[in-house]
């Protein structure tokens, strides 16, 4: 390498180290404003460093005019294609960057889906950070709508309740004060009463205490292989007499093989589930009526507990809200003849089946509806 080389190359990192320096404070004086700014200045600074180091070739005599000319000439069309490409690319960025800044300035206080910021083509990581912004508000959105939703049940809850629980108070103030004022014949048969009420109101209370066990996800009880097939045998048992008196034929129908559908959950929580949707089944079903009662295992494995009523079906957009607490449906779907429910029951279902990591759901079939369990066997 002779010395003339290396003057050129010193003279070029020279002037290089220069440019970088004066480019480093331009930066850092425009560090606050935009994007395009700084993205053009940065376009700039390699050219301008090479034509410092030209210039001075050119002065030192190291490179003729015409070839000076040359390179002149070629830096400068390829100075204006990067500043042309450095202020497209910034134009991008930007644009990117506010709808990024605008997305999060409304998430978390609109809940409605951003508009599109145009066809303006963006980097791959802002495309993905804006897709995550939107996912995200997707989420909050429907987390606002459950909310709104729960909030929605419990004010119902509360309307339900208050009729539920001023209607047997009602009744056993009036049976009080008539005993007390001595104009009530049949003083056992009062007292009777009395107690049938209270027994319906301590459902009530049982009902709510439950609901509020399950909405706290308190540390599970202890857990043993449950018999779904015999828990069920167990409960069309228990209930047939109910389903006598309400004129509906309760069927049971289990497998043929000696497969006891074993479960791994607690056994007095299933059974209140399934007892719930029984009850719930036959207190739909018209007189005459027959609720079924079906239990199997399904190909993946998990155990299928199905009820289906004679309630003629629900309607299609109350489908998504039977689960709800407080929900009740139509008057047909309402408790008769006095007694209290509050509609819980299919609340506390869907909990302690969920607590189980099952699943639950309700579907309309001819003549009724079908409320399905699926369960885990471990």
């Amino acid at each position: 390498m002779n010395r003339d080389t290396v003057t050129i190359l010193g003279l070029t990192a020279l002037w290089t180290l220069v440019v970088a320096a004066v480019g480093v404070l331009v930066l850092w004086q425009f560090r606050r404003r935009s994007l395009r700014v700084t993205m053009i200045v940065v376009a700039i600074a390699p050219m301008a460093a090479a034509l410092a180091a030209v210039g001075q070739s050119v002065r030192a005599m190291f490179i003729s005019a015409h070839d000076s000319l040359v390179v002149l000439w070629t830096l400068a069309f390829s100075g204006l294609l990067g500043l042309a490409m450095s202020i497209l690319l910034a134009h991008w960025i930007s644009a990117g960057s506010r709808d990024v800044g605008r997305r999060l300035r409304h998430l978390g206080t609109s809940y409605e889906p951003a508009a599109d910021g145009g066809s303006v083509s963006v980097p791959a990581e802002l495309a993905a950070l804006t897709d995550e912004l939107e996912q995200t508000r997707q989420r909050l959105a429907a987390s606002r709508e459950r909310e709104q939703a729960l909030e929605s049940s419990r004010r119902e809850l509360v309307a339900f309740m208050s009729h539920d629980l001023r209607t047997p108070l009602a009744g056993l103030r009036a049976v009080a004060e008539g005993l007390e004022d001595g104009v009530v014949d049949d003083v056992p048969g009062a007292l009777r009463q009395m107690r049938s009420t209270v027994d319906r109101m301590s459902g009530l209370v049982d009902d709510l205490f439950e609901l509020s066990r399950l909405s706290t996800a308190p540390p599970p009880r202890r857990r043993t292989a449950v018999s779904l097939r015999e828990l069920a045998e167990d409960v069309a048992g228990e209930t047939t007499e109910h389903a006598r008196s309400e004129g509906v034929t309760l069927a049971v129908s289990t497998p043929d093989d000696d497969d006891r559908l074993a479960v791994h959950g607690d056994a007095d929580e299933l059974t209140r589930a399934v007892t719930n949707l029984v009850g719930n089944a036959i207190r739909h079903t018209e007189p005459g009526g027959t609720v079924r009662l079906d239990v199997g295992r399904e190909q993946d494995g998990r155990v299928r507990l199905a009820v289906t009523d004679g309630c003629g079906g629900i309607a299609d957009e109350d489908l998504d809200r039977v689960f709800d607490i407080g929900w009740r449906g139509d008057r047909q779907r309402t408790p008769a003849n006095g007694t209290t429910g509050g509609g819980l029951g299919l609340a506390i279902a869907r909990g302690v089946v969920e607590s189980h990591e099952g699943s639950i759901a309700v579907s309309n079939v001819t003549g009724g509806c079908t409320f399905e369990i699926e369960l885990p066997t471990s």
